[in-house]
């Protein structure tokens, strides 16, 4: 087992240092707190095992951006064709 920092963490996970202390309060990641130079230091136990159900847990903020990207480009896709089927009945007066 590795340990490493909560920011450290949070970086190799990309997550917000908040969302970490939230996993490491709730129970969800394995932690030890040290004293060292007379402060309290939190450390994240790292092992693949749990990370795996870790990684599971965590929804990609890409995944969710990716699937509006393509909601919104279907939407204007279809507005596209219905202004060319507009354009053209307008010729279609206009001769």
């Amino acid at each position: 087992m590795e340990r490493m920092t909560i920011k450290a963490y949070a970086v190799k996970n990309k997550l917000s240092i908040f969302n970490v202390m939230k996993m490491v309060k709730s129970g969800k990641v394995k932690s030890e707190v040290f004293q060292e130079k007379g402060r309290e230091v939190t450390y994240i136990l790292y092992d693949e095992e749990s990370e795996k159900e870790i990684r599971e847990q965590i929804v990609p903020i890409e995944k969710k951006q990716d699937l509006q990207m393509a909601e919104a480009f279907n939407m204007l896709k279809r507005e596209v064709q219905a202004l060319r089927a507009e354009v053209e009945l307008l010729k279609k007066k206009i001769i």
